[in-house]
């Protein structure tokens, strides 16, 4: 049986891709000031204003333009173009330094017909011009019915881009052997729990076998030679994560924490002071209201601040 935090979040996750629910909430007075504490904002200058300001507290920065499962190329296309302004923009603001994007596929065209073709087109041309601006590009991933198929086109980006990151979800029973084939030197992959509502048949269901799931993927990837992204808001995870960095020999700066936008931020700038290399996600955009519920889904916290905002309590 279910417990009653999976049972929101699976509730709240199926709100995700409610187009009427998103509908109504968008016009709520309060829910722009309470998306902003997960989103910083709509534009490129929205964006950029967030990771100069992380950059002033020695943070790193992974932009994602938000949209996801377009319904046809023109959108695709819309999307790839928006990823190339917002690395013309970086670039000439000279902070790719600290910055790189991250791309969903099925926002570039995956889910389309023909869309391995076309994401990887788009993909390509992303990496083309992160390439040129001296950052990178990391692929992130989405639901289980799309992993195959964006780890292949992960792996035909790196033939040109060999720097191009990836991503795996510890709730994944394959995901032990995906961290062992992708855990070759100069890989980066970055290791986070989910956040898509997936079967049992796939995934594990409660909190103690992601978390147990999570430390050995991690245990995986710093055992290897690449280098580990390792994505996550859990105090005993992050205590993990040291421990195994220790016992591997892995020194700072061989590996990075990442973390959401808005999110345990004196954690984030805690870790940065004690030396560590710590990335945050920084997703802006119109096209917010999926990535800003699944954040609501993934701690009973997030949705009580949301709550309390919501009722000016």
């Amino acid at each position: 049986m279910k417990s009653l935090d999976a049972l929101l979040r699976t509730g709240l996750l199926a709100l995700a891709r409610s187009e009427r629910v998103k509908a109504l909430a968008v016009r709520l007075p309060l829910t722009a000031s309470v998306v902003a504490r997960f989103v910083p904002g709509e534009t490129v200058a929205d964006c950029l204003a967030a990771v100069r300001s992380l950059a002033a507290d020695g943070l790193y920065a992974s932009i994602d333009f938000l949209g996801e499962d377009t319904t046809n190329p023109a959108q695709a296309q819309a999307v790839r173009d928006g990823y190339l302004e917002v690395l013309d923009q970086l670039a000439e603001a000279g902070l790719t330094g600290v910055a790189e994007v991250s791309v969903k596929l099925t926002a570039l065209g995956l889910g389309l017909p023909g869309g391995h073709d076309l994401a990887l087109g788009h993909a390509r041309d992303i990496c083309a011009a992160a390439s040129a601006a001296g950052t990178t590009v990391t692929v992130d991933m989405e639901d289980h019915t799309a992993t195959d198929r964006t780890l292949a086109v992960l792996a035909e980006m790196r033939r040109d881009y060999p720097t191009t990151g990836g991503v795996l979800q510890a709730y994944l029973h394959r995901t032990p052997d995906d961290c062992g084939l992708l855990a070759g030197e100069g890989s980066r992959i970055r290791l986070c729990k989910g956040a898509y509502a997936e079967p049992a048949e796939v995934a594990h269901q409660t909190r103690e076998e992601v978390s147990a799931s999570y430390v050995a993927c991690a245990r995986v990837l710093l055992a290897g030679d690449g280098y580990p992204m390792l994505a996550t808001h859990d105090p005993e995870m992050i205590a993990a994560v040291g421990e195994l960095a220790t016992r591997f020999g892995r020194g700072q700066g061989t590996y990075e924490f990442q973390m959401l936008y808005g999110i345990r931020s004196d954690e984030q700038r805690r870790l940065a002071a004690a030396g560590e290399t710590v990335r945050v996600y920084v997703p802006f955009g119109t096209d917010w209201w999926g990535y800003f519920v699944r954040r609501l889904a993934e701690r009973p916290a997030n949705l009580v601040f949301f709550l309390r905002a919501l009722f000016g309590r």
